[in-house]
């Protein structure tokens, strides 16, 4: 008798043929694979076969919905969560502008128009249009490179820390580099400079120490065995109070006096002085060159705001030599990357037209009265929704930079402070996480952030509407 309720619920229940003949999952095979169906239709029926096989008594069943409809919904949700792409937009909130776990620099419109007709299209990636011969993919973006760095010559590859191994492998290999021991630095993930030396070939010759090195730290370890002289922008952290390091123009004198050649890994590349645009100065690249490096290394995803990208300008006769290094092959940039770098590019040869399109520097630059006449906009709607579920208000905050960049810079912007009354702020950044287009916040004393600088227009009414539902929840 005990086993008698359990039958009459197996007998209840759909079979997988008739919920796939439901009208849901019909529609739905328009969009989606017969064969992902099936298998989910079948995961959910043996799911509630299972369950009623296990129930100790009918009361942990009665609820249970056996419509077909019901079990087609199901199937359907199940269709959807399977074939979402685990690679998805998310809304950043975080005021952090390069936010290394979000993806860096997002693409001005331009590039991302160029990506979207190099990919639908054939294209001249490696083919000479007036010979009709192979050509070098390099060209693309090469001209532009020297037009807004002053370098002779140039090539890109996947990403900085490969240009950096790719020129200490070509100009370096079982040979000497000299670095201050000051810009030993490690990059996100880990990568350190002195482990990129080791997988290069080269041998790391530390000078001065952590906080002073001098020009003679450097002239008295130069021997017969060394290649080069390398610096490396500490770009990540700063070190302050009683230091000294050597300047560029120095290291470029010894190097013309000893016949070595002078390289500097900037980590972000910045093309133009942020300073005219209210912020902290970087070296620029085209100072760098300016000052008569040989080699200089930058990344393309940061301060440039383009596409992840190693990119390496300088000297002619150094670049031959590195595109003739069979490793720049197993390093080179694809027709997307080149398509995105080439237009971003050329959008710095119109310097404001550059701060208005592209996200990054937008983003950077935006005034400190535009960020706030958006926050005060959104707590309205907010308060208005929201009664009686947190205290909301508008204070004041600093966005950052973000990617490893100007790790000291702090840019005044205005945040959204939400302090709920009936949840943990955890909880509402979970549940925001569990959108279905999530949103990353700032958790910080029992507050919950939002910073609208990294937020695009368009993004505003979503962000806007997952609060107002996370915290309806409660």
């Amino acid at each position: 008798m005990e086993n008698n309720f359990r039958k009459k619920y197996l007998r209840s229940l759909p079979a997988v043929d008739q919920v796939l003949q439901s009208s849901v999952l019909l529609q739905l095979q328009k969009d989606y694979p017969q064969g992902i169906i099936n298998n989910a239709a079948k995961e959910i029926v043996n799911s509630l076969r299972t369950g009623i096989l296990q129930a100790e008594t009918e009361e942990d069943i009665r609820d249970v919905d056996f419509h077909i409809e019901k079990l087609a919904g199901l199937t359907a949700e199940k269709v959807k969560e399977t074939l979402r792409p685990n690679l998805q937009n998310v809304i950043n909130a975080t005021g952090i502008i390069l936010h290394t776990n979000l993806g860096r620099s997002l693409l001005a419109e331009r590039s991302i128009e160029a990506v979207k007709e190099v990919t639908r299209h054939f294209s001249n990636l490696e083919f000479e249009l007036v010979t009709g011969e192979r050509g070098s993919r390099y060209i693309h973006v090469e001209d532009l490179l020297c037009q807004l760095t002053g370098a002779e010559a140039a090539i890109v590859v996947n990403n900085n820390a490969a240009a950096v191994l790719l020129v200490l492998n070509t100009l370096a290999r079982e040979r000497e580099v000299i670095i201050s021991r000051g810009q030993l630095v490690e990059i996100g993930g880990s990568f350190r400079i002195p482990e990129v030396m080791t997988q290069s070939g080269a041998h790391l010759v530390e000078v001065g120490t952590t906080n002073k090195t001098h020009l003679m730290d450097y002239q008295r370890a130069i021997g017969e065995n060394t290649a080069m002289i390398l610096k490396v922008h500490t770009s990540n952290y700063d070190i302050v109070g009683f230091t000294s390091q050597v300047s560029t123009s120095e290291l470029v004198d010894l190097g013309e006096k000893y016949s070595l050649p002078v390289i500097e890994d900037l980590g972000s590349g910045v093309l133009i002085d942020l300073a005219r645009h209210g912020l902290k100065g970087e070296p620029t690249v085209p100072e760098s060159i300016g000052e008569g490096l040989d080699i200089v290394t930058f990344s393309g995803d940061k301060l440039l705001g383009g596409p992840q990208a190693g990119i390496i300008v300088g000297k002619k006769h150094y670049i031959e030599k590195i595109k003739k290094n069979q490793l720049t092959r197993a390093l080179r940039i694809d027709k997307m990357t080149l398509a995105a770098l080439e237009a971003t590019l050329q959008l710095y040869l119109d310097e404001e037209k550059a701060m208005r399109e592209i996200p990054t520097l937008k983003m950077l630059a935006m005034p400190l009265a535009e960020v706030e006449a958006r926050a005060e906009d959104m707590t309205a709607y907010l308060k208005d929704n929201l009664i009686g579920k947190a205290q909301i208000r508008v204070i004041d905050g600093f966005s950052q930079v973000g990617g490893g960049a100007m790790p000291l810079e702090e840019i005044p912007t205005k945040l959204i402070s939400l302090q709920p009354f009936r949840i943990t702020t955890t909880e509402i950044a979970e549940n925001l996480r569990e959108e279905e287009i999530p949103v990353i916040a700032r958790i910080h004393k029992n507050q919950v952030l939002i910073d609208l600088r990294t937020v695009r227009e368009d993004e505003t009414f979503l962000l806007r509407d997952s609060l107002v539902r996370v915290l309806k929840k409660v």
